[in-house]
Order: C-alpha cells, then structure tokens, then sequence
C-alpha cells in the first residue's frame, strides 16, 4: 500500500543482487521519483561497494551519457531512472534484476520493451493500486503476488472530505496544517492557469508561503522548487498530478484537490497517499465545482474512496477498480495484440499451457493430453441475453476452453443451467464442441482437419479387433494403419457436420477405453 516500505523491499533486492555481482535496473514514472530513489538508494548503500547512478532530464545529458555508458561497461551497479532506460542505447553488461516502480504508470508499449530486456532477468513490479489487466493476471495465476499487510508503527489512516469546492473550507485546511507547523499539497491538474490559482490562494491566506510546480517547468527551476518544499521553504505546495507518484514529503499531511471528479481511482488513491506518511493525523479533501455537474463514475470514484479509509486499503481499490473498468474485455471489438491475432480459446489454452509448466508440478504427475484443436462452422458462443455481464461472460469462456476433462463441463453445465436458466444451443453446442475435443486428445489424437468431403484424424493406433469394432460402430470409417490415420465421410452442412464429429470422438474413445 501507499507508504508502507515498497522501497524497502526495492532496496533490499537491489542489495542482495549487487552483492551477487549483478546489475540492477529500477525504472520510475517521473523525474522527481527518480531524483528522490536516487538519494535514498546512494544514503543507503554509501557505506558499501556498489555505485549507484540515476538517469532523467534533471540531469545534464554529458552526465546521462557518461552514467550510461558506465552502466553498459558494468562500472555502475544500480541504474535509477525513468522511461530514459528504455532506449536503445541503455545496455547492461551483466544485468539481474529490473524493479519497475509505480508499475501502474506504464504503458503497454513500455512493459512490451520491458519484455524485451527481462528473458534472462528478475523482475518485481511494484504498486499500491495495481492496474486492472495487471490484478487479473496475479489471480489468474500468470504472476506471483506479495501483499505488504503491515502498516509501519505509528501509521494513522487520512481522514478524508469529499464534497463541493468552498474557499472558506479550503483556508480552514490550509490554516489548521499551518498551525501546528506542517506543509500542504494543492492539486491543480491546469498547467494554463496554475499560477493565477497560486495567487488566488495567497490571497486567501497572504500569511504563508506558496510554490508551485507541475511537469513543463525547466528542469532545473523544477527540481530547486521540489528540493525547496522537501526542506520546508514553502508551506503549500501548488502542483499538478506529478507529485502523485512515491513523492515522499513526511511532513504534508493536508491535501487538497480542487477537482477530484476528472482523475481514475487509483489516481486519487495515489494522489491520496502522499499524505499520511508519518505519525501526524493526515487530511485528503476531494473536491469538485458543484453536485450537478458529477457524472455517475466520478460519484461511483469518490464513493469508493470514501469507502476505503483504512490503512491497507489499497488492494480494495485495485479490485473495486477492476470491478469498475474490467479486466479488458478479450471477447468483443477492444481486443487487442496477440488475443486477436490468436483468438480466445487458444489463448486461454496457451495461458493455461504457461501457467502450468511455471508451476513446477511434482514429478511422477501423470500428464493429462491436451484438447485436440477443432474448427467445426458451428454458432458456438456465449450468448449475451443469457449471460449479460461481460466479466461472466469471459468467466464461462474461460472455463469452458480450460476445462481439460468431460466430468468438469458437466460440472459447469449444472452450473450454468442452475445460475442463468436453460442453456441456449450456441453455449450448448460450445460445451460440446470441448467435450469432443477432449475425448479425441484422450484417444490419443492430435489433430482433426477436414478435406474434400472426409473428417481426418491423427494418429490414432489402433488393432484390427478394434478397427473392425469402430466400422461396426460408426458405418463407412477408414483406418490407414501405416498413416495411424482414421477418416470418415461427414456432410457438407455444418448443422449435420457437427453431430457427425460428436459421435466420432464418442466412438473412438469408448473402443480405446475399453481396449485399456
């Protein structure tokens, strides 16, 4: 969760690979976050061997070259930067592990790159508010997850306000954290008009002193107003959401953003944490201009941050987030990349294929044959009328593609039907299509193609007991022993096509079983 040692572990991993001789790689959204790692990273280590380096734009760009070129000659052992390390020209010699910051914040074309460097590496991604796809791919079991529970000692949960903009209210914040000595952050997501913002607060409280900052400043004037609040020169902060990640400043803990509605969830929770990070009682108001003009997600947003108060609540969010937006819908016209090109069915089986080999299963496990691959011209789907929700819908598909045994579609029918009603014929003839599927794989096929008129399948070895056996049970089937290939006439229209397969996988499975 926000606040609750993510660096540590980062640091303790940096650590123990350095002292094995390998590089590391820690990749951060923002300039800002890679300045501060950057520090905390050198104070840490200075007491031992290792050098540590940061790349970003607050840096001169003889000094990234130099820090670069020091990383690809394994001079540097921890590299800290931002998408700068993505380029082409950041080689390592020896690298070991990459630790992606705030992993949220990253791209797929970026985590595409990342794919491209870590085949050989260690990877720990790091977020409070995981994003959607990222959540389901840990629950799908394609990633291991680690969840920090503990808060550090002392950690109190921000007290949250969520209302309508109000100068009075906003003074009240700003004056009470002043008070008793500490900072604030207001959050203006305007570069336009930021500095008018600034001066219309100064002249609400003329008694404090206000910077403002945001990410198209001049490097230079924006890392001297950073490092200026970090040392106290400011009381208030005025900024864009580039403060939302890691920033660590123990001493704000009142936080004001003037228009909460237009930012996602786990944006706000980001935005939300750098608040709250020492024993102080911390203040968060999420304000938006009126109640008229919030639409029913921004609401549907701000109530689940009103809901998720309590220290940890981070991984809620992730889940209320996923539940809010979706895991991606892999089934409909936003499919994208590899899912389209593959379509869902094999991509679910090649998923299942990876997650399974990764597991590392006890030795001596039987391995159970694979689902032969079958293409039947037959409306087999999950219709939407009978199961409207998407995520249950992809759920079903899921199942059904997965299912590597007839006795778990039964389960699944039962299921379905005790759920949702009757099946409908395009799902029942999807469960059958896998049903067939699976008895061919178990008879020993491999592959099923259909030429001029006849279905194929291979290779199937069979006796001259159980051949004749399978003529008598399926009239006109040709078993070429020499190609340990059956074949059989099955009609042109899909409609009789399809009941013709059905009652092939469930001949030739029930002559092989009872061979067994």
């Amino acid at each position: 969760d926000v606040g609750y040692g993510k660096t540590e572990v980062a640091l303790r991993a940096s650590f123990k690979a350095a002292e094995a001789g390998k590089q590391v790689m820690v990749l951060v959204p923002t300039t800002i976050l890679a300045q501060q790692h950057f520090g905390t990273f050198s104070e840490r280590l200075r007491d031992y061997p290792f050098n540590v380096e940061h790349v970003s734009r607050f840096r001169a760009p003889a000094d990234q070259k130099a820090a670069i070129k020091a990383f690809g000659q394994g001079s540097v052992d921890i590299l800290v930067g931002t998408h700068r390390l993505l380029s082409r020209d950041v080689r390592a010699k020896d690298l070991g592990l990459i630790i992606v910051d705030e992993e949220q914040r990253f791209g797929v074309k970026q985590k595409d790159l990342l794919r491209q460097l870590k085949l050989k590496v260690d990877v720990i991604s790091m977020s409070a508010t995981p994003i959607p796809r990222t959540l389901q791919m840990s629950m799908a079991g394609v990633r291991d997850i680690s969840v920090i529970e503990t808060p550090p000692e002392g950690r109190r949960p921000v007290k949250n306000y969520v209302g309508e903009y109000d100068e009075l209210l906003v003074r009240q914040a700003l004056e009470r954290e002043h008070a008793r000595g500490g900072q604030a952050f207001f959050l203006h997501n305007r570069v336009d008009d930021i500095d008018e913002t600034a001066e219309r607060l100064r002249a609400l409280c003329p008694q404090m002193v206000f910077t403002v900052a945001h990410g198209q400043m001049d490097e230079k004037q924006l890392e001297e107003r950073m490092m200026g609040f970090l040392r106290g020169d400011a009381d208030v902060l005025v900024s864009t959401s580039i403060i939302e990640s890691g920033i660590d400043i123990p001493q704000a803990n009142t936080l004001i953003v003037e228009r909460a509605d237009v930012f996602g969830l786990s944006q706000l929770y980001q935005i939300r944490g750098r608040v709250g990070r020492s024993r102080e009682r911390a203040y968060a108001y999420l304000l938006y201009p009126s109640a008229a003009a919030l639409t029913p997600e921004a609401a549907n947003r701000l109530a689940a941050l009103s809901d998720y108060t309590e220290l940890g609540a981070g991984f809620k969010i992730a889940m209320r987030d996923l539940e809010l937006r979706g895991a991606g819908n892999l089934l409909g016209d936003e499919q994208s990349g590899h899912v389209a090109a593959l379509g869902f069915e094999l991509y679910m089986q090649m998923l299942d294929e990876a997650v399974q080999a990764l597991a590392q299963e006890e030795e001596g496990d039987e391995e159970r044959p694979e689902p032969v691959r079958l293409d039947v011209n037959v409306d087999a789907y999950v219709p939407s009328d009978y199961i409207p929700y998407e995520q249950a819908k992809i759920d079903v598909h899921r199942r059904i593609a997965g299912a590597r045994e007839v006795s778990e579609l039964g389960e699944l029918r039962r299921e379905l039907a005790d759920r949702f009603g009757e099946l409908p014929e395009p799902l029942e003839n999807l469960i059958t299509l896998q049903q067939a599927r699976i008895k061919l794989g178990q008879a020993g096929a491999r592959a099923v193609t259909f030429r001029q008129g006849r279905l194929a399948v291979t290779p199937i070895e069979l006796d001259s007991v159980r051949a004749k056996k399978l003529r008598a049970e399926i009239p006109g089937v040709l078993y070429e022993s020499g190609k340990s290939q059956l074949s059989l006439r099955v009609p042109d229209d899909p409609a009789q096509r399809f009941p013709a397969v059905v009652r092939a996988a469930d001949a030739l499975l029930a002559i092989q079983s009872e061979a067994a």
